[in-house]
């Protein structure tokens, strides 16, 4: 039940996190989805991208803590941490 708990708060950080990455793109970028994201590669500030959708795990994160799901909140703080890994790996290459 506990790792049940703790893969429900992983989906819910990577699909809040991806939520935030293209709600950033869709407010704030003049150009469509893929082009954004081809741009972002190519230019270097993909991990930029990921750190701004990031952000979002911010609500989950509270509204599980909040709720006395402390287990679903860890799971949130792994995709946190996925996604940092993620921004310095894309930073090494």
């Amino acid at each position: 039940m506990i790792k049940q708990n703790i893969f429900i708060g992983f989906l819910t950080g990577i699909s809040a996190n991806i939520g935030g990455i293209l709600l950033y793109i869709l407010l704030f970028s003049e150009m469509g989805i893929d082009e954004t994201l081809d741009n972002a590669i190519a230019e270097g500030y993909f991990g930029k991208l990921i750190a701004l959708g990031a952000i979002l795990n911010f609500l989950p994160f509270f509204v599980f803590l909040r709720k006395k799901q402390i287990y679903h909140a860890r799971g949130v703080l792994m995709a946190s941490i996925i996604a940092a890994i993620s921004i310095f790996i894309s930073k090494i290459i």
